[in-house]
């Protein structure tokens, strides 16, 4: 039956995308000669018209910049879990010339369908220069995706109106440990800075893994891999430290600090209840999309409730968590089998270049900036709204000066903090025979981790779970993992 269903819901996404290309096969032929490129790339589908302005703006550019000639073709994915709807086209068979991945690239990669992408670079004119030290790292473990963006942990913001009400806020920001940001939670529930708001100090969405990012360091949780006290190792979310940190958010969850209906939050309900104030602190994205709660929060908040980016608890260590160089979670991939392979990688090098990011980092003249005496101004509508679909190298060249800021002072804030506290962690790319098992240990995890922060679970529970998670294969990528570590 499973087989059946696959294979029907195969049939129709082939239906849908023919259909699709055909569509955009007609519009190409009516708007040149150019080589068709073929584009898959989550939210930017046919249906956004954002999007579709961005790719005829790039062909332009392409056009007058680089006599690039090109038509590009964005293919649309059914609704649903993009990882999932993606590679069920990809091993259909319709395999787009660049592709965006967000998780079940390895797959992919196992087949030999994406291009190595470091012999490309090393001949590139300006991406060779755009990579930072962890994109580097990362390219030499797994080549076959690129996403050249800044430090990206979840930093947890507060409005300043409401920060400023609070008699603990001082005591947070000199000394961020666990208790004061507990006595913090607190006072913002019971003091309710916004009259009958907020109902509860801080939301995320669907589990905890935002948070973590706040919390996971000063609970000593600073590696994926924990080093033991006899030189062997642990995995971090079968430690005691682990077991210290949930029993601290199950007294959240209780104490009526932490979203009840935090296990049910989606991105978009979870930023809702920040604006509307139900809750007082979210995790955001470093930079740009704290950039764009910053901008929406202002517009139904007003001025004075521009955001202040808090500080990462400090306990054992500190820091926004370590930084992934095993390979990207995210980025561009080349279809090994395209026959523009040359031709795409030229168009992603040509968005590094000064002329490239002018459009990919500003956007449209007239909407989202204007160019008055010879420098660049920003709009309310940039900050709102914008953000880089491809390449955020940290030394952005432009040709004209950008009067206004890129970023606002909480987005910069940001990315300050997250440069601040980079550490590399110790993690490290599984076998495929070991993937199936680790998904499964991982769903483990989040089961009983959510059961015990509600209160379904005691925390003593917690050898138990160790136990089902050993046999679930943790023991064998625990042994594994320690031949890698040495």
């Amino acid at each position: 039956m499973k087989k059946g269903l696959l294979l029907l819901v195969s049939i129709m996404l082939m239906a849908g995308l023919i259909a699709c290309s055909s569509e955009s096969s007609k519009d190409s032929e009516s708007s040149g000669d150019g080589k068709t490129i073929r584009v898959v790339y989550k939210d930017e589908t046919n249906s956004n018209e954002v999007s579709v302005k961005y790719f005829d703006e790039l062909e332009k550019a392409l056009k007058k910049d680089k006599d690039i000639d090109v038509n590009f073709e964005l293919v649309d994915l059914p609704q649903g879990n993009y990882a999932e709807k993606l590679n069920l086209l990809l091993f259909s068979g319709e395999i787009p010339d660049l592709i965006y991945f967000q998780g079940g690239d390895q797959q992919i990669s196992d087949q030999d369908l994406l291009e190595d992408l470091r012999p490309y670079i090393k001949k590139s004119e300006y991406l060779k220069d755009a990579l930072a030290p962890y994109n580097k790292e990362r390219l030499e473990n797994y080549p076959y995706l690129l996403w050249i963006k800044p430090l990206s942990p979840k930093v947890p913001v507060i409005r300043k109106d409401w920060f400023d009400k609070m008699e603990t806020s001082t005591a947070l920001m000199e000394d961020p440990t666990i208790d004061n940001y507990y006595a913090f939670f607190k006072e913002l529930v019971e003091s309710k800075p916004g009259g009958d708001k907020p109902s509860y100090a801080i939301t995320t969405a669907g589990d905890m893994a935002e948070i973590n990012y706040t919390f996971d360091m000063a609970f000593g949780l600073d590696k994926t891999w924990l080093k033991k006290s006899d030189g062997s190792y642990e995995y971090a979310k079968v430690s005691s430290k682990e077991k210290e940190k949930l029993a601290f958010y199950h007294k959240l969850y209780k104490d009526g600090l932490l979203d009840p209906q935090y296990i049910t939050k989606q991105w978009d309900t979870k930023e809702k209840a920040f604006y509307d104030g139900e809750a007082a602190i979210i995790p955001g994205t470093a930079g740009k999309v704290i950039d764009i709660y910053n901008g929406k929060m202002m517009q139904v908040n007003g001025e004075e409730s521009e955001l202040v980016v808090l500080p990462p608890a400090k306990g054992e260590s500190q820091g926004f968590g370590a930084t992934d160089i095993t390979k990207e979670s995210r980025g561009l991939g080349i279809s090994s089998q395209s026959e523009n392979k040359e031709l795409v990688f030229d168009i992603l090098d040509y968005l590094a270049s000064p002329e490239g990011q002018k459009l990919d980092r500003l956007g449209f003249e007239g909407e989202h900036y204007n160019v008055k005496d010879g420098e660049i101004e920003l709009t309310d509508k940039y900050y709102g709204e914008w953000y880089s679909r491809f390449w955020e190298p940290t030394d952005m060249e432009l040709y004209m000066p950008v009067k206004t800021p890129l970023l606002s002072e909480p987005a910069a804030n940001s990315q300050d903090l997250a440069t601040k506290y980079y550490a590399e962690d110790n993690n490290f790319i599984l076998p495929e025979e070991y993937v199936s098992s680790w998904d499964a240990m991982e769903n483990l995890y989040k089961e009983f981790s959510t059961d015990v922060i509600t209160g379904k679970r005691p925390i003593d529970d917690f050898d138990k779970f160790v136990k089902e998670w050993n046999n679930a294969g943790g023991e064998k990528i625990t042994d594994y993992a320690n031949k890698q570590l040495k």
